[in-house]
């Protein structure tokens, strides 16, 4: 049975992958910072192991790495999706320093080093299977916002970071893929809902509404599929097709 490592899994983009891994017949361990895990995760018994941890802990990868291997004893999928806005949108000309450090080192020092880590173990095993790794980034990698500047880069270092990593471990077998989801509906949105939905009457997206996890998850599926064995580096987005420019 295929086995996949998913970060920030208790809540959002990471619950809905979480759920669509498992009803495509994945095992799924899940890292978050929630003490215990959520009903959700609790409802879908022992297809779920939880690590309560924080990606930027780097300690807490190793425990990650290794309750799954306990548990289902290899890794076939890693899915760096945890990651945080700033608490406080604040003009790049007054951010704070601190702020800047926190979201940097969540969104894009510990999915780094994670990575690096379960790598090493899918070079490790045997098999035949495919072995993915997949970065969750943002369109915001592209897109610039002057008052959250610390978010848009973290993501943008999280597409060079996909670039390295599926060039350094092309010949290991190993793809690895953005997914640049769009404007998902999440508790990290909720609270600018009335924004973007201007947006969206306003035509920010051909495609005129909220994407949903479910939207990103199953981009998740199909990037792990095994099906594209000749592609790697790539991103998808999953935006409604904001990315393209338009006239």
């Amino acid at each position: 049975m295929a086995v996949a490592m998913v970060t920030g899994g208790s809540r959002g983009i990471g619950l809905g992958i979480v759920q669509r891994l498992v009803g495509e017949g994945w095992d799924v361990a899940v890292m978050a910072t929630k003490p215990e895990p959520p009903a959700e995760l609790v409802e879908l018994d022992d297809k779920v192991v939880y690590v309560s941890g924080s990606v930027d802990d780097l300690g807490s990868h190793r425990r990650f790495l290794n309750a799954t291997l306990e548990k289902y004893g290899g890794v076939d999928l890693l899915v760096n999706n945890a990651g945080v806005a700033p608490r406080t949108r604040a003009d790049i000309l007054v951010a704070s320093p601190e702020e800047f450090d926190r979201v940097l080192s969540i969104n894009l020092r510990g999915p780094y080093f994670l990575t690096q880590l379960v790598a090493n173990q899918m070079i490790s095993q045997s098999g035949e299977g495919p072995r993915t790794i997949i970065n969750v980034s943002s369109i915001s990698a592209e897109a610039v916002s002057t008052d959250r500047g610390e978010y848009c880069i973290s993501k943008a270092g999280v597409a060079m970071a996909t670039q390295l990593w599926a060039a350094r471990l092309a010949g290991e077998g190993i793809t690895v893929f953005e997914i640049r989801p769009g404007i998902i509906a999440t508790d990290m949105t909720a609270g600018v809902r009335a924004k973007y939905d201007a947006l969206f009457a306003s035509g920010i997206a051909p495609m005129p509404r909220w994407g949903t996890p479910a939207d990103v998850a199953g981009a998740v599926v199909a990037l792990a599929s095994g099906l594209m064995p000749y592609s790697t580096g790539d991103i998808i987005h999953v935006a409604g097709g904001m990315q393209i420019p338009r006239l």
